[in-house]
């Protein structure tokens, strides 16, 4: 259940991007056919900005751990 809801968030979370962004709330369509043609360009347009922000923002490389160098001993082993 943790996992549905976390995908929910994130795609409301697209839904509220997409109305600040593009506008997708200002609009006052008066037959299903210009509603339709308004939301699918306006995902459209997100789509769009949410591929070409991916490119631009790439991820970070991964972190190496950095290999310490095997401790000698300070003095030689006497049998």
């Amino acid at each position: 259940l943790v996992a549905v809801e976390g995908h929910r968030w994130a795609i409301e979370d697209s839904f509220e991007t997409a109305k600040n962004e593009f506008g997708l709330d200002h609009n006052e369509s008066r037959s299903w056919h210009g509603w339709h043609r308004h939301v699918s360009l306006v995902m459209l347009a997100f789509a769009m900005m949410a591929a070409i922000r991916h490119r631009a923002n790439p991820l970070p490389p991964k972190k190496t751990k950095r290999r310490t160098p095997a401790k000698t001993n300070a003095s030689p082993r006497r049998h």
